[in-house]
Parts: structure tokens; sequence; C-alpha cells
């Protein structure tokens, strides 16, 4: 047993750290003894990407990634519900016929969340109804109060952990106020936060106001002023996904998130896994990003939100001693628990 400095998702703190009964490295919450060797580096759980599209790349490849957690946030409930429950390792009952090739099933070595919000719900017509990258079953496309509710029935019994809404003004008509707030109502009445694509001239503004808790992007079509800033960071959390945008859209959302992180709004790291290629991993541009932004070592580490390392069935990593940097982290071995 080896003392064991480690990252809860807010701060760093002490336990101890040794091999479970599986022959896996176990981190303990609890005191070490006085005189008990330490550890050579820090511990954190495996890192969340907050926005991604399973579908569009190759989920497998999670398996073997730095990440502990996913959310995907765009694609065919029951395809990606699939996903989820093997890298879950939750027995479904069903024998093979709900297997996906590749994941990790009941008896993986570390476990893998992969929470999801099912398909889009846009207006008839919108956005990204109209993309040949959305697969079939990802876009529901939503004229009244009557079918949201029905829709957002069948997700919540689905197993989504919130509900993708779209209100791309660029590319397409957008909810009007009524409807959205009451999409966001009916969310609310399954326990279901809101999550918007907000793309447009005020739109992040709009939709924020209408009740949604989270932005699926840091806004990128303009420059919030410091009063919608401070407006967002007490009302909404926002993703960050900068590393996808053309320099000049970048150059805006970079901005935006480091008056929103200057003015104590909650930044959580994502990548939109899938649009374009991106890795099934770390992404060191959004990092690079990020670290652009102002988020530095425990804020970085807190968009982060590693999963919590005290779970027996956690990705545990290892950061080098003195160093902050997620890029850097590699699996905690046995080997490492040698003294």
């Amino acid at each position: 047993m080896l003392a064991a400095t480690f990252f809860d998702g807010e701060r760093w703190r002490d336990g101890v750290v040794g091999l479970g009964a599986d022959g896996r490295p176990q981190l303990r919450d609890e005191a070490p003894s006085p005189g008990t060797p330490a550890l050579v580096g820090r511990i954190v759980g495996g890192f969340t990407d907050h926005h991604v599209h399973l579908q569009l790349v190759d989920h497998t490849l999670l398996a073997s990634s730095h990440l502990g957690r996913v959310v995907d946030l765009g694609g065919d409930p029951s395809t990606v519900r699939q996903i989820a429950v093997h890298n879950s390792g939750v027995s479904t009952g069903g024998g093979d016929s709900e297997a996906v090739p590749g994941t990790p099933g009941p008896d993986s070595p570390e476990l893998r969340t992969v929470d999801f919000a099912g398909a889009f719900l846009t207006p008839p017509g919108g956005y990204p109804s109209d993309r040949a990258w959305a697969p079939a079953g990802s876009v529901r496309e939503i004229a009244d109060s009557a079918a949201a509710a029905t829709v957002i029935e069948e997700l919540a019994a689905a197993g989504a952990s919130g509900i993708k809404v779209a209100s791309n003004s660029t590319a397409g008509p957008t909810f009007s106020d009524a409807l959205f707030r009451a999409i966001v109502e009916l969310a609310a009445a399954h326990g279901l936060p809101v999550v918007a694509h907000a793309e447009g001239p005020g739109e992040a503004q709009r939709v924020v106001r209408l009740g949604a808790s989270q932005l699926a992007h840091a806004p990128f079509t303009e420059r919030l002023d410091d009063e919608e800033i401070a407006e967002q960071a007490v009302r909404a959390s926002w993703i960050s996904t900068l590393a996808i945008h053309d320099p000049a859209a970048r150059a805006i959302a970079v901005d935006n998130v480091a008056r929103f992180h200057a003015a104590g709004g909650t930044v959580r790291y994502g990548t939109d896994m899938g649009n374009g290629p991106t890795p099934v991993d770390l992404n060191p541009s959004e990092v690079a990003a990020l670290r652009t932004a102002g988020l530095d070592d425990d804020a970085l580490l807190r968009a982060l939100a590693p999963v919590d390392p005290l779970d027996p069935r956690s990705l545990l990593l290892l950061l080098r001693p003195g160093s902050a940097d997620p890029l850097a982290v590699r699996p905690l071995t046995p080997a490492d628990l040698k003294v």
C-alpha cells in the first residue's frame, strides 16, 4: 500500500493505493499511516468528453483511451444505447442480441461510461435534418408541444441523460420561444436538462434565457458583451468545442470562454468528436485552446471532469511528479505500486 494524492473532481486529496482483489490498482479514501511510502506522481480518474458523436467514429477505441466517460450529443438512441450499455458493463439480460462487437462488456477491467442525449430535436426542416452526416434516427422534427412530449417520453424511456435541442438560425428554422420553453418544461418533468446547439446571432443568449442549462458549443457566432457573459455564467454551463472552428470563429469562442471562465462560469471540456478527423481520446488541440482561454492546471482538470477515482472499476491515470498536464498522463499500472 502506498500513500497517494488524488484529484476528486474539485480538489486534491490524500489517500492510499494498492492492488485490489483482481490485481489492478485500487484507490482508497483513507489517511495513510505515518511512514507509508508514497506513490511517485498523482492520480486522476479517466477524463470526460462532454460532446461526442460515437456513430461517426470508431467507438471501440474508447477502451484504449484516457477517457473514462463520454456524453453523446446526437445519435440514434437505440444504437447509442447499445454502445452505452456495453461500455458501462451493465448486463441487459438480452443475451448476445444487443452486443456491440469490440466494446467492453461486464468483465472489462475498467469502466467506460457513455451517457447520451439521443436524437436532436429540431423544427421541421431545421438543422441538422438535411445533413448527410446525421445517422438515421438521429434527428426528430418537432412541430408542436404534443410531438415534443411524445419524443421526450421516448428518449427518457431509452435512458437519455439529457435532451439535445438544435437552434441554428444560420441553417434553417428554429423553435419559437414558446415551443422551446415547452420543451424545457417537458424535459424537466422527466428530470432531464436541455443542452442546446446554439448558432446564429443572438441564439446562445436566447436559448439560455428560455431555460437551456448547457450550451453544446461555447458561443462562436459573435462576441458576447460582458453583461451577456455575466448572465450566462449564472444560468448555464458551456461545452468548449473550440478546436473544431476555423480561425475566425475559434478566436471569438476563445475570447468568450476566457471572459466566461473569469466571470465564474462553468466550462466543460468537449470536442464534438466525429466532427472531422478528431481523435477518440484526449484532443491536444482542444486542451491547448482551453489553456489559451485561461484554464490552467486545476481549472483545466475540473473542465475535464475526471470520473470518480474511488470507484473500483474506474480508469486510474497517473500524472508525473510536478506536472498538471493532462496530455502527459498514462494509465496507473501494478508496476507503479512496487516499492
